[in-house]
């Protein structure tokens, strides 16, 4: 049985407000663990490192390299029951393991340590305004392209169905 790794435990725990203002409040968060994130070394030295032997310069094979990273090594796991936990970029990258708001600062971080702009997207399936999934977009050949690590799903995939959307501007 192979254990994930340990790495001591801290996140974000933020106290759970309904509707649109615990929306803005969780990607307010999402975007200050993001901007951290990237000039964090951890974060630049495993960016670097993914992206170290894609073509120079070929933005599409630099974003899908990170994106493809943060998809194929970082395991989903749910929040605490009842919680909305928030963990750094960094930790995530340590416990190699998060949901999706964990995943999404993630890959937003490294991105942006490479130079890669990006915004996060919150979507709803259910009804309008009930917000229950969160990914990133990133800015690479002069367009926004999705990326959602969560599913084993390629590069500018983003879930079909939303029935709303919310776009960090």
């Amino acid at each position: 049985m192979r254990l994930a790794p340990f790495v001591p435990f801290t996140v974000s725990s933020v106290p759970w407000t309904a509707g649109a203002a615990g929306v803005a409040q969780t990607v307010r968060e999402m975007r200050r663990l993001i901007d951290e994130g990237k000039r964090d070394p951890d974060i630049l030295r495993a960016a670097h490192a993914v992206i170290f032997t894609t073509p120079e310069r070929l933005e599409a094979a630099e974003a899908c390299a990170v994106f493809e990273f943060v998809r194929d090594h970082i395991r989903y796991v749910r929040d605490v029951v009842g919680h909305e936990t928030l963990a750094s970029p960094r930790m995530t990258l340590a416990r190699q393991a998060g949901d999706c708001d964990d995943q999404a600062a993630l890959l937003g971080a490294m991105l942006e340590s490479v130079g890669y702009p990006t915004r996060i997207v919150v979507a709803a399936y259910q009804a309008p305004g009930a917000w229950e999934h969160v990914y990133i977009q990133t800015w690479a050949e002069g367009r926004w392209i999705d990326c959602d690590p969560t599913e084993r799903k390629g590069f500018g995939w983003a879930p079909p169905g939303a029935v709303d959307l919310w776009v960090e501007s």
